[in-house]
């Protein structure tokens, strides 16, 4: 389940502003990385790869190996706690942990449901996460959106139809939980992005688009947003396609301010990747040798 570099592939951490701008600050040809979180002090850049954390000091481009025991490989779902000192982990035995950022022993959060628990938000006060539930393991399910808390305990079913779902993630102000569903149409993996309150009630499309968008992340001042968009009859998140980064408002999210082409997909931009001051957001790019590195577009 770890993915790994093909031949001529390599990984590249970039790290945009919401004026368009860019910048490459990692590259490598061994070393597959994923799903950035950026620290609450806005020093590192979090990431998952063969298995393990890293941590990327922005400033010093250096990165090390969060050292954690008492979890298994890890996947590409990892939020950040609100405090800063803790990690909330999907690990590839299905289950939510929560570990030390600096490193230590992570404890397992998620019962023994017979469900797999696949991480994607965390509430503003750290109590509650969010996570799709897929029914033991089955992938040919769909995934349903859930909550619990976030010390362990009874999950609760959030209903958002009968469509699969991912990427759950809870506005900053705590009322909201954004999501991509395929609720909205019969055609096979169109997914579209959509927010529901946490109560269930209130579940609303936000784009209605040829694309098959994934991940709404909203940034801390809730102002803007980024997402990921895969080629219209993409089915799940793969690997290796041409995708877009998109940044919008929240306020016309049918109006891209920007968007960035690139090779990759799955593990470009699964969870929140946005900066504390609101202005920059990271993703990850996997070009093969006859690929292009990013390539960016203003107001497509």
């Amino acid at each position: 389940m770890l993915r790994t570099l093909q031949p001529g592939q390599r990984c590249e951490v970039w790290i945009a502003g919401v004026t368009g701008e860019r910048e490459l600050v990692f590259t490598s040809d061994e070393l597959l990385l994923e799903a950035p979180n950026w620290t609450l002090d806005g020093s590192a850049l979090i990431l998952n790869g063969d298995g393990k954390l890293w941590n990327f000091d922005v400033a010093g481009r250096t990165i090390s190996q969060v050292p954690l025991t008492g979890i298994p490989d890890l996947n590409n779902d990892h939020v950040l706690a609100p405090d800063g000192k803790q990690i909330f982990l999907s690990a590839n035995d299905g289950h939510i942990y929560r570990a030390p950022l600096g490193g230590g022993a992570a404890e397992r959060v998620t019962a023994d449901d017979g469900s797999f628990h696949f991480l994607h938000g965390v509430s503003p006060d750290g109590g509650e996460l969010a996570y799709v539930g897929i029914e033991a393991g089955d992938f040919s399910q769909p995934g349903r959106l859930l909550t619990v808390p976030a010390g362990g305990g009874q999950a609760t079913l959030v209903d958002v139809g009968t469509g699969h779902c991912d990427g759950p993630e809870y506005s900053p102000d705590g009322k909201w939980l954004y999501l991509n569903t395929e609720s909205f149409t019969s055609l096979p993996g169109h997914a579209q992005l959509a927010r529901v309150q946490v109560d269930g009630t209130g579940f609303e499309r936000l784009l209605d688009s040829e694309t098959v968008d994934w991940f709404p992340h909203l940034s801390p001042d809730g102002e803007l947003a980024s997402y990921i968009r895969f080629p219209s009859g993409t089915e799940g998140h793969p690997a290796d396609l041409p995708v877009d980064v998109v940044l919008v408002s929240t306020g016309d999210w049918a109006a891209p301010l920007h968007t960035w082409s690139l090779f990759g997909g799955q593990g470009t931009l699964n969870v929140n990747s946005w900066a504390p001051d609101s202005r920059r957001f990271a993703f990850v790019a996997y070009p093969l040798a006859n690929t292009d590195s990013p390539k960016d577009h203003v107001r497509d």
